[in-house]
């Protein structure tokens, strides 16, 4: 899961905009305290900005928190586009991988935001869901869907179970201890997906 500029690496320069600064910082706070240990008071004093210049950006805590998981979905979006503009298969998976990887730290952050949706209201939270199905496991599924009508893809198994099998494969790549060698470590996964681990 990607977040928008809150989750940027040290190394990328925040927006300068106060929405951005708000984003940025509250995302910082919510991995470091979760989504019960954060106030909104604590994310005005981070950025710099009265509370009521914070509300005047986002109506409560549940808002701001939604913003950052709605710039990941943006993000998840944008990485299935780049893949689907490619024209075969294994020149998707190899762009949508790519830009996992050099988007792995935001796609962490991500991660640890969604595990706090939990304290989100629920119809809210379940909204949150849709897009995210919609989106991620959806978009991924459509891009199986026209490469087993290529004939790149058995037809035995549904799209969604090989979307499913294509991320527990992915999952590596940007949860816990990066790896050594994330782009070796992506071609090895790769080609277990698409060749099978047994010798030909």
């Amino acid at each position: 899961m990607s977040v928008p500029p809150a989750s940027q690496p040290q190394s990328q320069p925040v927006p300068d905009t106060t929405r951005a600064r708000i984003q940025h910082e509250a995302a910082r706070l919510f991995v470091q305290g979760g989504y019960h240990g954060v106030s909104m008071r604590e994310v005005a004093q981070a950025v710099g900005v009265t509370k009521p210049a914070l509300y005047h950006h986002f109506a409560d805590k549940e808002a701001l928190f939604l913003s950052l998981l709605d710039g990941a979905v943006g993000g998840l979006a944008r990485l299935v586009a780049a893949a689907s503009a490619q024209h075969d298969l294994r020149t998707q998976l190899h762009t949508l991988i790519d830009g996992l990887i050099a988007s792995a730290p935001e796609q962490r952050v991500g991660l640890q935001l969604a595990g706090e949706l939990r304290h989100i209201d629920p119809e809210r939270r379940a909204a949150f869901e849709v897009a995210y199905r919609r989106v991620w496991m959806g978009g991924l599924t459509e891009l199986f869907e026209h490469a087993a009508a290529r004939g790149e893809l058995r037809v035995d198994l549904p799209p969604a179970t090989l979307t499913r099998a294509f991320l527990a494969l992915l999952y590596p790549l940007v949860t816990g201890t990066p790896p050594a060698d994330p782009q070796g470590t992506a071609r090895a996964l790769l080609a277990v997906y698409l060749d099978g681990a047994t010798p030909h």
